[in-house]
């Protein structure tokens, strides 16, 4: 499960924050802006196993928040089409 950390207290304590292995809920205001969920940094595992680590971590994160792949998905495809639109104009 991720830490909720207010924004201010983030910027306040980075360095020793991002040295956890737990994800870290970002919120301001009370609201949540952002997930950091860092590699594990064990020695023994390579690139591949560490980013595996890091999705299953995540996909704990979103079943937490009530989220499922599909729907992050279809938000990140409307974002990105937004974004595109938004540019060729």
């Amino acid at each position: 499960m991720a830490t909720r950390v207010g924004i201010r207290e983030l910027r306040a304590q980075l360095a020793s924050r991002l040295e956890s292995a737990t994800p870290i809920e970002v919120t301001r205001h009370g609201r949540t802006i952002g997930l950091y969920v860092p590699l594990p940094q064990q020695g023994d595992l390579s690139d591949r196993e560490r980013l595996l680590e890091a999705g299953r971590l995540m996909q704990v994160e979103l079943e937490r928040l009530g989220l499922t792949e599909d729907e992050l998905s279809a938000d990140f495809k409307a974002w990105r089409k937004q974004r595109q639109q938004s540019q060729a104009t």
